[in-house]
């Protein structure tokens, strides 16, 4: 398949695959890795308390999304582990800092994820991850502005299915720009050591 040929989706996830590749094997630069990539954008959403948010909502905060579904076995819990640490770490060194940052859990299983689903799952890491959800036409909305691929898989047998997903922690700014991609392969460290780095 050619560039001309390729979906938008497709050509945002080739972006965030090169702009990783070139933060992973480049020199510390102020210049943030992703700036000027076309990631993110407005959304409509359901918080965990059942009410209307957008992305307007979180003006004037750094924001670290993340898209994963309540009933993945293994990544999600382990990600969204390794960030409710790392905001944790924050809290205690520079709580400040810590303030400035709203780190949001979208679901993309809306089927499964209801609203109270989600508030639960995102508060069990961290009580500031906020749980997001929708319907499945505002998810797709969401998924397409952050460049995120998900897709439900075949159900097993008894009804239960898995969803692949990018795997992405992305560090957003206060004017909703994309900064960085949190290195969560690095665990907690690595986390911590990037907001610290782009997070003022």
């Amino acid at each position: 398949m050619n560039e001309s040929t390729r979906s938008p989706i497709a050509r945002r996830r080739a972006v965030l695959c090169a702009l990783l590749l070139l933060g992973a094997c480049s020199s510390p630069t102020a210049q943030p890795p992703l700036e000027g990539a076309h990631i993110g954008g407005p959304f409509t959403l359901t918080s965990g308390d059942g009410r209307t948010v957008t992305d307007r909502d979180f003006a004037g905060k750094y924001r670290i999304v993340y898209f994963g579904f309540t009933h993945c076995p293994d990544v999600c819990p382990t990600d969204l582990a390794a960030l409710g640490e790392a905001m944790r770490r924050l809290e205690r060194s520079d709580p400040k800092r810590a303030a400035k940052i709203q780190p949001l859990f979208i679901s993309v299983d809306p089927q499964r994820d209801t609203p109270a689903v989600v508030k639960e799952y995102a508060a069990a890491f961290h009580p500031r991850i906020l749980g997001l959800t929708g319907t499945p036409r505002q998810i797709a909305a969401v998924a397409k502005e952050y460049a995120v691929y998900y897709a439900p898989e075949p159900a097993q047998p008894g009804g239960g299915y898995g969803v692949d997903h990018s795997r992405v922690l992305l560090l957003m700014g206060p004017d909703g720009k994309p900064i960085a991609l949190l290195p969560q392969d690095k665990g907690v460290d690595g986390i911590v050591a990037e907001i610290d780095r782009w997070v003022t």
